[in-house]
């Protein structure tokens, strides 16, 4: 399953809005970076691709709030009392009208409020964000997800990290892993926010930094000099397409209360992405590979055990023919070796005027014995291996007794028209 990420540009869209988007197959390497319309974004390349709309830090506020008890916050229960509780708690938190904007809850909010702990949650403007996602489904590209550029949490380096993003004439940077109760912020480019960053750096980082370890730093190419000339350190380069690979591995859905999909959407995407990481991603290779030799395995086992099937039958087919050249060598051509073996066999007992079971008496003696007393037939019908018995009427419990007992003597019986049918087991 491939995945188009594409970054949500700051402004409402119009007919001639591009996005920033990035292609991949893997959810860790780009196979392709571009801007285009969004009429002309490229297509998911596999059966299952999903569209992951990333909205820019600048565009998100995050703010910290202690939800009051009882109030269910699973992805199923975003009802309109739990979006009326967060309006009247962020109200005097945010500058514009709580109603005019989008919330969206932590992932595993439930768990957290229940442990009695704040929960993060992102706001953005609702008009905005729905009008982007209502222009991308129009032409085609209808979002499955949609995920913060940057989020709360800890980072990779386990403290504070910059990363310096846009152009030369309007740098900023965003700081990110200060703690649990420090969101995602969003400075100017300038030494304060160095500052920044170690002051809420951890003591050990503190002390790694003055040892010659500097704050980790990243920036977009285009302002990757003027970071380490403002910042005064050297920085890692950082692209808009890892930076959207790394968005889209993270656990937050902002696509919540009137833009939320429904649970079984919810749930074949995550099957989806599953799915795609057990076959594509790098860390799933040794498990890929182990699976494959098994199925292998398999497969030559398999092919091993009908390879000798098909042997021991030969060897049993061979050996049945063999008796029967050995015991009749006038047989010189061996089609069916069971039945010319009976046949020869009737043969010899007439040549030497004995009877068979397919005989008329021994078919009369097997009937006689098995039919209750007192029932006659009205007549007998004899064609080799076969006697016919008409006018005979049995109970269903004496049929299934005399079945039985005809059975035991080596015939098979059944009632046919208000007939007794007797034939021989094996015929020839």
């Amino acid at each position: 399953m491939s995945t188009l990420i594409l970054f949500l540009p700051p402004v409402r869209p119009g007919p001639a809005t591009e996005y920033s988007y990035t292609l991949t197959a893997d959810g860790h390497t780009a196979l392709r970076h571009a801007t285009a319309p969004a009429a002309l974004l490229p297509e998911p390349t596999r059966p299952g691709g999903e569209v992951v709309a990333v909205v820019p830090a600048r565009a998100l506020s995050w703010q910290r709030v202690q939800m009051p008890a009882g109030v269910p916050l699973g992805a199923g229960q975003q009802t309109p009392r739990l979006r009326s509780v967060l309006e009247g708690l962020l109200e005097d938190r945010v500058l514009d009208d709580a109603t005019q904007l989008h919330f969206a809850l932590q992932p595993g909010a439930q768990s957290t409020a229940q442990g009695g702990e704040p929960v993060w949650v992102a706001v953005c403007d609702r008009a905005w964000l729905r009008e982007n996602l209502q222009a991308l489904e129009a032409a085609g590209r209808r979002v499955s997800r949609v995920v913060p550029e940057f989020a709360p949490g800890p980072t990779a380096s386990g403290g504070p990290e910059l990363c310096a993003l846009g152009t030369p004439e309007e740098a900023f940077v965003v700081l990110t892993g200060q703690g649990a109760d420090q969101g995602v912020a969003v400075l100017p480019l300038t030494p304060m926010a160095l500052t920044l960053a170690r002051a809420g750096a951890p003591i050990a980082s503190t002390t790694a930094e003055q040892d010659g370890n500097t704050l980790p730093v990243r920036a977009e190419p285009a302002v990757a000099a003027l970071a380490e000339r403002t910042l005064g350190q050297r920085v890692a380069l950082h692209t808009a397409s890892q930076r959207a690979l790394d968005a889209a591995r993270g656990d937050w859905d902002l696509a919540q209360f009137d833009l939320a999909s429904t649970g079984r959407t919810r749930a074949l995407r995550k099957a989806g992405s599953l799915a795609s990481a057990l076959l594509n991603a790098p860390q799933w290779r040794a498990a890929r590979w182990g699976a494959g030799l098994l199925v292998v395995a398999h497969l030559v086992g398999l092919n091993a055990w009908a390879w000798q099937e098909r042997q021991a039958l030969a060897a049993k087919q061979t050996a049945v023919r063999t008796a029967l050249t050995q015991t009749f060598p006038k047989v010189q051509v061996v089609v069916d070796a069971p039945v010319q073996m009976e046949r020869e066999l009737a043969q010899l007992r007439q040549a030497a005027g004995s009877v068979s079971a397919r005989d008329l008496e021994p078919l009369l003696a097997a009937a006689g014995a098995a039919l209750p007393d007192g029932r006659l037939p009205t007549s007998i019908e004899y064609t080799p291996g076969e006697l016919r018995l008409r006018g005979v009427a049995l109970a269903p419990d004496e049929e299934t007794a005399l079945f039985g007992r005809v059975q035991a003597a080596g015939y098979r019986a059944r009632m046919d028209d208000g007939s007794l049918l007797l034939r021989t087991e094996v015929s020839p």
